[in-house]
């Protein structure tokens, strides 16, 4: 499977996932923000979509690699150039290179502009290209040897 495609159906699966933490969070929000039930729990979505987004996409992929979505299609986001480490080359990214590439990702359409002008230039995403990073597909003969 192509690499692009497997990217566009991991941002989907994670869409669903942002979606559904949006859903609890604008429920709590509502309870503490609107004591007086002035507003409607809508309101709250254009506050919180943007802070959940970055949080999700920045925390996931500096600790873990890959989001839920990434981790479902067996793709990770690596550094392109490694920091040395005790055990070596080290390839994860910051939190700086994850919340940049994250940046693009608010409310869901700037991203179409971020790959847009990414194949413009030669890369993937023009984010990826600034942050330094790339995607790349995991070892998943690792992941399937180890399992029997």
């Amino acid at each position: 499977m192509n690499l692009f495609f497997k990217r566009t159906i991991a941002y989907i699966l994670d869409f669903f996932v942002v979606s559904a933490f949006m859903w609890i969070f604008s429920y709590f929000a509502y309870f503490f923000i609107n004591y007086l039930n002035i507003f409607q729990i809508y309101h709250y979505f254009v506050f919180i979509l943007p802070i959940l987004i970055l949080a999700y996409f920045t925390i996931l992929e500096k600790n873990l690699g890959a989001t839920v979505g990434k981790r479902l299609m067996f793709i990770e986001v690596k550094a392109r150039t490694p920091r040395r480490g005790r055990l070596g080359r080290d390839y994860s990214i910051t939190y700086t290179q994850a919340l940049i590439r994250s940046l693009s990702k608010i409310y869901w359409f700037p991203i179409i502009f971020d790959v847009i002008l990414g194949r413009i230039t030669g890369k993937t995403r023009l984010f990826d290209g600034i942050s330094r990073t790339t995607v790349v597909e995991e070892n998943t003969e690792i992941f399937f040897t180890n399992r029997q």
